[in-house]
């Protein structure tokens, strides 16, 4: 039986290493048990649950079918235009969504969907595929009784229902973000589909980046009575300021690196337990993050996801969606045009290839905690599976030598890229800017003798 492990952490949790393999009783810090019950489905569990991608299909060709089976990623989101679906009262055509849960449920695997946006049916001043907020009762009720359909006819499936995308932007929420009416809205849709199915996992709000402002007024207002968890999009650095066409290629400004993301995830946690209602335990969700190319090398892009992806279950984020799935085109100064795992005509690139290895690398194992190391710079996160321990190592920094101490010794190692390397066995090992996966060699050392996920 798998053990799952309902992880929040308010601080830096952190595995204490000591120098040299020598005497030495190291101690493992687990990763913090959060404060209240947990829905089911938000709990840490072993890789890959919660690893996948942000795709913009409904049927999907067979090649992305191919792909997103041969990764073994666990999740995809999408979302749910509600205008499209429903283009007069009451009747809903439903060809797209039975064609995507069909695709999914053949594979078995989960789909955050994301519904929202308004329709011109109720509110004529609702556009697409801007300015889409919802601003009457009127919109409100036939919105929810779309979302309660929804619910009614994907009920037992594997879906995680998320209330909108960046209502904090005008360009999803017009004509200016309005947390009283993004309220008033979910409380209506979050009430339809729990009448619906009460076991529902509800999350919210898919926000853009830390927006802690528009989080405050929403907390205030009420919403974490009504989701079992927070969606953010922790896009790093303020890139929009760049030209869509450039040359040379510019670079992200400092302090982008995935790994940034611990302080806004400390800072929300603190939010959340201000506002949570007793008892009831509300993880922090990565719903959409990528780098697109236009701005870095595809393979540092590809170290990049495998960092995200390493840096989010180290600091306890149970569902790690990667933005996107492929390029949307070919303009290589387009930002939008290039974020994706694969290219526009579906062939694998360097993210896809970090995304596969660490998924056959890590599969079945569960994140224990974070050893720390002599520079805050370097990463060396633990994972357990049984009794066997693995170690994900990277720098942010240059390329150098670490001490992972406490009698560590390593089997094999394999990068982030799936080639096996040549490492020495003991516990001093070299660390670059792309992940390394490190099988220890039995016996493990009793500080890393934690919990299993058998």
């Amino acid at each position: 039986m798998c053990r799952h492990v309902s992880g929040v952490i308010i601080s830096v949790v952190v595995v204490q290493a000591l120098s040299g393999c020598g005497p030495g009783k190291p101690e493992l810090r687990l990763i913090a048990e959060e404060t209240g019950k947990v829905h089911p489905t938000l709990q840490m569990a072993p890789v890959p649950f919660g690893l996948g991608v942000n795709t913009h299909f409904f049927a999907g060709s067979e090649k992305d079918w191919s792909l997103l089976a041969e990764s073994g990623m666990s999740i995809v989101r999408t979302d749910v235009a509600w205008s499209r679906f429903e283009t007069s009262p009451g009747r809903y055509d439903h060809r797209k969504h039975d064609a995507l849960i069909e695709g999914l449920e053949r594979r078995g695997m989960w789909l955050l969907w994301m519904i929202g946006y308004g329709n011109k049916l109720y509110d004529p001043n609702a556009v697409v595929p801007a300015n889409l907020g919802i601003r009457n009762e009127k919109a409100r009720q036939a919105s929810a009784r779309f979302c309660a359909t929804l619910a009614r006819r994907y009920k037992g499936k594997k879906i995680i229902w998320e209330l909108w995308n960046e209502p904090n932007l005008t360009r999803f929420w017009g004509p200016k973000p309005d947390p009283d009416q993004y309220l008033a809205w979910c409380r209506a849709v979050a009430a339809a589909i729990r009448e619906v199915d009460p076991t529902a996992c509800i999350v919210a709000p898919g926000l853009s980046r830390f927006d802690f402002l528009f989080l405050e007024e929403c907390f205030s207002r009420g919403l974490l009575d009504l989701i079992d968890g927070v969606t953010v999009h922790p896009y790093r650095g303020a890139i929009e300021r760049f030209p869509k066409v450039v040359d040379p290629k510019p670079q992200l400004p400092r302090g982008c690196h995935p790994e940034s993301v611990l302080r806004d995830y400390t800072r929300l946690r603190r939010q959340i337990e201000r506002h949570k209602p007793a008892g009831k335990g509300i993880p922090v969700i990565s719903g959409e993050w990528g780098y697109t190319t236009t701005y870095v090398t595809h393979e540092l892009q590809g170290k990049y996801l495998a960092r995200q992806w390493l840096a989010n279950m180290a600091y306890g984020v149970p569902i790690s969606i990667w933005y996107d799935w492929c390029d949307d085109g070919t303009n290589p100064g387009d930002m939008e045009h290039n974020f994706g795992t694969v290219t526009n005509d579906r062939k694998p690139q360097p993210a896809y290839v970090a995304a596969k290895t660490l998924i056959a690398q890590l599969r079945g194992y569960i994140v224990v905690g974070r050893v720390e190391l002599a520079s805050e710079n370097d990463f060396a996160v633990v994972f357990a599976k049984g009794d066997a321990r693995k170690l994900a190592i990277w720098t942010r920094g240059e390329p150098h030598t670490v001490e992972l101490g406490g009698g560590v010794c390593v089997d094999c190692a394999v990068d982030h890229s799936g080639k096996v390397i040549d490492v020495a066995k003991r516990s001093r090992q070299d660390v670059t800017d792309a992940p390394r996966y490190l099988t220890l060699a039995g016996p493990i050392p009793e500080w890393l003798t934690g919990p299993s996920a058998d």
